[in-house]
Parts: structure tokens; C-alpha cells; sequence
């Protein structure tokens, strides 16, 4: 697999490479990320090698991000497919100024293209779910953009699988865009999306787009149990990458243990942990795109690797056994023998693929 393998993103004829690049690391405003000139060097060796599929979002380092890869994008504009998202707040004070709603997206979408230097944005998705907005209001606001040819597809990111499945199914039955990517977390650290969310995607159409799937570096080995003394983080991006490892969740006794079988694992394919790491998603046949957060060219060029990994069947169980999850309720229950039994009898049944 290379970055011009192209895939089709979800339920649309759009063609994506199968590693993204994410952009929230361009731009030093929250303290740890690339600086114009490094951002610029990544940019361009993602792009040289094939590359198509880049992300950023509204208020990624203050909106430093978004103006930087419209700058890079000079020239070459019409190659790429740029994601983006609206939701997070501009002005903390303002009710307004952040949210799900109509307003909200309308002010967001013409900020980015201002930033972005383009008059249409390839991929808008929804940032993270504000459990206010109607999802009538959601899906025609977003169709509007669509018709007015700001946007060209739209997609939805952290937000309940419960609420994306019924806003697909509006959208099928009143004609309005479709949804067509879902982005979310997914990682050997963070696998509870396999209950609903990663299912959901592939029955309705949308293609999965994992944001973090090296655990905020933690799968990479960049920490040890030395590092838990950091007591839950503070809420913002703004610090350092520690500090957004432990507010997410991602750095914990058990999320170091998963991170020594990947080191494992690696060691014994010649690889590095991030690319094993990388590569576990890809074997999700839901995901599309996972999402790369580096902030050197060497850190990409190293994660690029991953589309190099060949699995054999211990590496697969080695990873998935310190790594599972309790599907837990219904779906644990609907296999179980009794129910099995109960439901089907003794008649063979193939299950639909």
C-alpha cells in the first residue's frame, strides 16, 4: 500500500489516501506544535509522496493551522480534499460564537475559507456534538452549504452513534446531503467504538476516519510510568502534549501496558511501535483514513511506514488480547450459545457480509 493506493470515503465517489495528514499540530500558539517553516516541509513531503487527504478544523492552534494549509495549498489547490469541522467556540463569552447550530457553522465555514484562501471546502464535518441543536437544523444547514457549493461532502466526528444513525436516515429520506465520514478515536488504547459507533459507519455508509491512533504518543513509547504523576491533565490543548495525553485519557497503566506489547511487537517485524500502532487500524476494513498528528518530517516519515507492516496471526493476538474490550450489553449477550440456540435452532445460518 503507498499513499496514492486512493479509497473510496464511505458512501461517496471521493477518492482519499489511506494516512491522512493532520494538522493540528501546525502552529507553536498552544506551545508544542510545528512551527510555518516545519509545518510547511511535512506538508510538502506528504503531498510529493501522493498524499491527498488533509485535516484541520476551525479553531486548531487558534486558526493558525487552517491559514497555514491554506498557504501550502497555493498552487495545488484543486488536488487535495481539505477537511475541516466547525463547533468549538471563537470567543469564549459568546453563546454564539460556538455550538452545533446554523449560525454557528455559517460564521465557522466563512471564516475557514477565508483562512483556508479557497471558495469550497471538500469535507465539513461537525466538531463534537453540543446535545443542544435539533438534527434537522444540523443536516439542512449543512445541505444548504452543499447546494451553495462551500462545501462538497459532510461528516460527522464525536458525536453518539444513536445520533448519527437517525441523522443519516433523515437525511436518506428527505434528499439532503448524506453523510459520508465519521471521525472519531480509535486506537489499541481506546477500542470502545467497536460497540456501536465503527458498526454503524459501515452499515449506513460512512467511512471511519480515526483521530489519535497512536494515543496521544503513548502507543508511540514516548512515556513511561513516570509520566502518570500528571493528576488528569487540564482542559486545554494549550501546554504541552503530556498534558493533552493525560486530559484525554490516554495515559494510564493500562494504555503504557498495551504500549509495551506494541514495542513488542514491533521489535520483532523490524518496525517502530508508532507503525505497528498505525497499521493495527488499517486492518479495520470500516476505517478509510486514519489520521497522523506529527509534529518533525521525521515523525512522518516514520508514520508513513506503517502502510509497510505485515501482521502474522500472533502479532494480531498479541495486540488484541492486552487491548479488548467488553462489548458488553446487547452484544455480548447475542452471542452467547443460549441465545444463539433460542434464535436460530439448529439451522446454519451465513451471516451477511
Amino acid at each position: 500500500m503507498t499513499l496514492d493506493t486512493y479509497r473510496l470515503l464511505g458512501r461517496s465517489g471521493l477518492r482519499v489516501s489511506p494516512l491522512s495528514l493532520g494538522t493540528m499540530t501546525f502552529g507553536s500558539d498552544w506551545g508544542w506544535g510545528a512551527d510555518k517553516d516545519e509545518a510547511g516541509r511535512i506538508f510538502d513531503r506528504y503531498v510529493g509522496q501522493g498524499g491527498n487527504f488533509v485535516d484541520t478544523a476551525s479553531q486548531y492552534t487558534n486558526g493558525t493551522s487552517e491559514e497555514f494549509v491554506g498557504h501550502f495549498a497555493q498552487g495545488r489547490r484543486d488536488r487535495l480534499v481539505i477537511a475541516t469541522k466547525y463547533t468549538m467556540t471563537s470567543r469564549p463569552d459568546d453563546p454564539n460564537a460556538g455550538g452545533n447550530h446554523r449560525k454557528s457553522m455559517v460564521r465557522s465555514v466563512e471564516d475557514s475559507l477565508r483562512r483556508l484562501q479557497t471558495d469550497y471546502i471538500d469535507l465539513l464535518y461537525l466538531h463534537s456534538w453540543d446535545f443542544t441543536t435539533p438534527v434537522e437544523e444540523v443536516l439542512r444547514a449543512m445541505d444548504d452549504l452543499v447546494r451553495a457549493g462551500k462545501v462538497l461532502y459532510v461528516g460527522m466526528s464525536d458525536t453518539p452513534a444513536w445520533q448519527v444513525s437517525r441523522m443519516q436516515a433523515i437525511a436518506d429520506l428527505r434528499g439532503w446531503s448524506p453523510l459520508v465520514a465519521l471521525q472519531i478515536e480509535y486506537s489499541l488504547a481506546e477500542r470502545t467504538v467497536e460497540r456501536d459507533l465503527i458498526p454503524m459507519a459501515s452499515e449506513l455508509g460512512l467511512g471511519v476516519l480515526p483521530w489519535s491512533p497512536l494515543a496521544s504518543g503513548v502507543l508511540a513509547g514516548k512515556y513511561t510510568a513516570a509520566d502518570l504523576d500528571h493528576d488528569g491533565g487540564v482542559g486545554s490543548a494549550a501546554g504541552t502534549r503530556k498534558n493533552v495525553a493525560a486530559a484525554n485519557n490516554s495515559l494510564t497503566e493500562r494504555t503504557l501496558a498495551i504500549a509495551e506489547v506494541v514495542k513488542k511487537v514491533a521489535a520483532r517485524n523490524n518496525r517502530t511501535a508508532s507503525q505497528v500502532a498505525i497499521a493495527w487500524t488499517l486492518r479495520n476494513p470500516a476505517v478509510a483514513s486514519p489520521i497522523l498528528g506529527v509534529r518533525t518530517l521525521a515523525q512522518l516519515d516514520d508514520n508513513l511506514g506503517a502502510l509497510e507492516v505485515e501482521f502474522t496471526d500472533q502479532d494480531v493476538r498479541e495486540l488484541e488480547e492486552v487491548s479488548a474490550i467488553e462489548l458488553g450489553f446487547p452484544h455480548d449477550f447475542l452471542q452467547r450459545p443460549m441465545t444463539q440456540s433460542v434464535t436460530r435452532g439448529t439451522a446454519k445460518v451465513e451471516p451477511r457480509r
